[in-house]
């Protein structure tokens, strides 16, 4: 019996791919920089801040000198804030959310979530939310699975992840998560919504 729903944030609970195109994209525009200028600055940290080993103010003074000026770090945050909200699939977990343990599990810099958290009702609807760089692991490994799990005190045979990336899906199926890829270019909410009815989930 399915008793919990894990969903990934950027690409299923968002409209944007990634968490990096989505905030290259607000920084190339509010500074007038080549988006790809931009994404090549960050791509050099984005390894170790999905992982928790830094933050982005650790490393923001690297960042204003790949970008050649001198940029305040409140424009960080203007670009978290920026994250396009999947209305749809919002309303679908908030549904969810009465009959079942209704999770988040992202590769994710703390300080962005930390910051969404503020910004958008993610604890209103999500519990627990397990992300990359407080547990130390990204989704190519199961700790962060397993993680969701002690903090749900659930078994895996009981969960279903949904994210919109295949290569995502792989250690969790490994545990035993029952698996849905999500299709971000397509965003269709009413084959997710069929796909987890064919599964017995009760919407």
């Amino acid at each position: 019996m399915i008793r919990a729903l894990f969903f990934d944030y950027d690409g299923v609970l968002t409209t944007d791919k990634t968490g990096s195109f989505t905030t290259s994209k607000y920084l190339s525009q509010a500074l007038g920089i080549q988006h790809s200028k931009v994404q090549s600055a960050f791509r050099l940290y984005n390894k170790e801040l999905t992982l928790g080993l830094i933050s982005h103010a650790d490393i923001w003074s690297e960042i204003c000198q790949h970008l050649g000026q001198a940029i305040n770090i409140e424009l960080l945050y203007e670009a978290f804030e920026s994250t396009p909200i999947n209305t749809e699939m919002f309303l679908l977990a908030q549904r969810l959310k009465d009959s079942y343990v209704v999770g988040l599990i992202t590769d994710n810099k703390k300080d962005r979530m930390d910051h969404l958290k503020k910004v958008q009702p993610l604890s209103q609807t999500f519990n627990p939310i397990i992300v990359s760089a407080e547990v130390g692991a990204d989704k190519s490994s199961s700790k962060i699975f397993l993680c969701a799990l002690e903090s749900a005190h659930l078994f895996p045979a009981e969960c279903i992840f949904i994210d919109n990336n295949e290569a995502n899906l792989k250690a969790a199926s490994t545990l035993g998560f029952k698996t849905i890829f999500h299709d971000d270019e397509k965003n269709d909410i009413a084959k997710l919504t069929d796909c987890l009815k064919d599964r017995g989930i009760r919407i």
